[in-house]
């Protein structure tokens, strides 16, 4: 038998692995994407060889209770005892080491909010089930990013704390993977106190973050700590170019927003040098050729920004020109429903205090975990009585809370006035149906809701059937006048309906903003914006997910207008087919 060798690492994998390793609470930790393959088993191989002998290395599901990981009361040795005991969690246990937050991508809220406040702390604070207790939780965070494509993606308040985001790839033949030894970092460890960073370096991390649109505060400050590390991993007690020129690339260009201005050209001024002094000695003239030697700040920032763009994939520099962020306004077609609180439909999520009343299920443990604090009191209390082995209260029932998503129903509010047929309507009728094919996989409803001449007219009620959708579309007319302000009052009242009924409504707007028929059907362009602008307003209060695309041939204001009025997202796509249409509306999805 034949073991495989395994895979070749990329330099700045491996030097990303080390880093963490020097300073794995200054750093936070990794987020991994990358699905279980041998290239991600030796990644994690490579960090946890780098570490001293004993460090703790502890897996966190996802889903992970407040009990897992805070820690909590200890049933068994609080009954024997009959005093409180408190139970360690996962957080306090993995101090000094390394937690593994497994398809960190699925990862809820809650477990989110506990894991930043520990890397913000670096302490648990425990107080629940009549405990008050504080445990230290110095901990590095692997994050383990199974997801496909850009629907999953990490909690944003993780990837905040976490230095470094990586993106496994194998390593090509021409790649130079440095080898770190363990003895290798404990000598970094111990000299990273004594690393200094010249002002110089702080600069320019902070200009080329800026130049990059890196909005978050702690992105620069990691990225100082990544220069330290790696000044520290080379042996030096000063870091230099090359070391900010590193941290530059792992730690801010995957936080990239868009691409640097090209800098403005400088007009050439022609300085007559100072004529020379006789007052002036070799001395004085050495002292100045001193002064001006240190690197020009801003030739170190144009380093860096250099730097940066060379770790950027061609694809992400290619959608940071296009403009083609994603953007978390709004909810589009095809994304998962709200939440919603059950009492007993959908995933348990934990307990909350109270009876099981009205189909509720009782949680035995969680119950007796309440009424073990109290029990040497009770039993005090009880002595006319005989002796009970353990007396349970009403205060003490803890039911099972259940959480479900709801469904979604996508309405799309398609413009088909003369305006909308002169310029995109079978554009526009090209978009939702390739929509409505993505609704029909994730079993979404659909509606389908046409405005042109004096109203509004729903020619799809909500439904699953994509054949009936396409007839419905198919046979839309175009023609008339744009009674903007009663299609966005038709689509409320639709949203609203669908929200009372339990699903989450989405509503997608496909039009040019530009309305002349006013509310009550007359012409005349003023009173019609006005009454569009009142509408949107109207629309806007409910605080309904909403996605306008505007379907003029250029970029035009009155949509941009409308969409801040009525909170959507605004997405223009000029001279852009079906296909571009529904890629914008995916790019526009949230991540979840």
């Amino acid at each position: 038998m034949f073991e495989l060798a395994p895979p070749k690492l990329r330099a700045d994998a491996a030097f990303a692995a080390a880093l963490c390793a020097v300073d794995p609470v200054g750093l936070g930790g990794v987020a991994l994407r990358a699905s279980a393959s041998p290239l991600r088993a030796a990644w994690l191989n490579l960090l946890k060889t780098l570490q001293p002998a004993g460090t703790p290395w502890l897996r966190l599901p996802h889903h992970a209770t407040d009990a897992a990981l805070l820690g909590g009361l200890d049933l068994a040795a609080t009954l024997h005892a009959g005093r409180p005991v408190a139970q360690r969690g996962l957080l306090a246990r993995a101090d000094g080491g390394w937690l593994l937050l497994a398809m960190a991508e699925r990862c809820g809220p809650n477990v989110a909010a506990h894991l930043s406040a520990a890397l913000d702390l670096h302490e648990v604070r425990l107080q629940r089930e009549g405990l008050a207790h504080t445990a230290p939780a110095r901990f590095g965070l692997v994050a383990l990013d199974e997801g496909q494509g850009d629907d999953e993606r990490l909690p944003a308040t993780l990837l905040d704390r976490l230095a470094f985001q990586l993106v496994l790839e194998p390593a090509s033949a021409a790649d130079d993977t440095p080898a770190f030894t363990p003895h290798d970092i404990e000598q970094a460890r111990a000299a990273l106190p004594a690393v200094r960073v010249p002002d110089e370096l702080v600069q320019a991390l902070c200009g080329a973050a800026l130049a990059w649109g890196v909005a978050s505060l702690r992105a620069p400050l990691m990225a100082l700590r990544a220069v330290r590390a790696a000044a520290a991993l080379a042996g030096l007690e000063e870091a230099d170019e090359s070391h900010a020129a590193l941290a530059a690339r792992l730690v801010l260009a995957p936080r990239a927003t868009r691409v640097p201005a090209p800098p403005e050209p400088q007009e050439a001024e022609a300085e007559e040098p100072p004529p020379p002094s006789e007052d002036r000695t070799e001395e004085t003239q050495a002292d100045e050729d001193n002064e001006s030697s240190p690197a020009d700040p801003q030739a170190l920032e144009d380093q860096l920004i250099e730097a940066m763009q060379s770790a950027l994939p061609p694809g992400l520099l290619a959608a940071l020109q296009a403009g083609q962020q994603r953007q978390a306004q709004a909810r589009a077609a095809g994304t998962a429903g709200a939440l919603q609180k059950h009492a007993h439909r959908g995933r348990p999520v934990g307990t909350r205090r109270g009876e099981p009343r009205a189909g509720a299920r009782l949680h035995v443990l969680d119950t007796l975990r309440a009424a073990a604090p109290w029990q040497r009191l009770r039993q005090r209390d009880a002595t006319p009585h005989p002796r009970k082995r353990i007396e349970v209260r009403r205060e003490d029932f803890h039911v099972v809370r259940h959480r479900q998503h709801r469904p979604t129903t996508t309405v799309f509010v398609v413009d088909a006035s003369g305006s909308a047929a002169l310029h995109r309507l079978a554009e526009a009728k090209g978009a939702v149906e390739l929509l409505l094919a993505e609704c029909y996989v994730r079993r979404d409803k659909v509606a389908v809701l046409a405005f042109r001449g004096a109203g509004a007219d729903l020619l799809l009620p909500p439904t699953r059937s994509l054949a009936r959708a396409k007839r419905a579309l198919a046979a839309l007319p175009g023609g008339g006048g744009t009674p903007l302000a009663n299609a966005i009052s038709a689509a409320l009242e639709l949203a609203q309906q669908i929200a009372r009924a339990g699903d989450t409504p989405v509503t997608v707007f496909l039009t040019d903003g530009r309305a002349n028929i006013d509310r009550h059907g007359a012409p005349g362009r003023a009173q019609a914006t006005q009454d569009a602008k009142a509408a949107a307003e109207a629309f806007a209060v409910t605080g309904l997910n909403a996605l306008l695309i505007d379907t003029s041939p250029q970029p035009a204001d009155a949509a941009r207008e409308l969409s801040q009025a009525m909170g959507a997202t605004y997405i223009p796509l000029p001279y852009a087919g079906a296909a571009g249409l529904t890629q914008a509306v995916l790019l526009a999805q949230p991540a979840g």
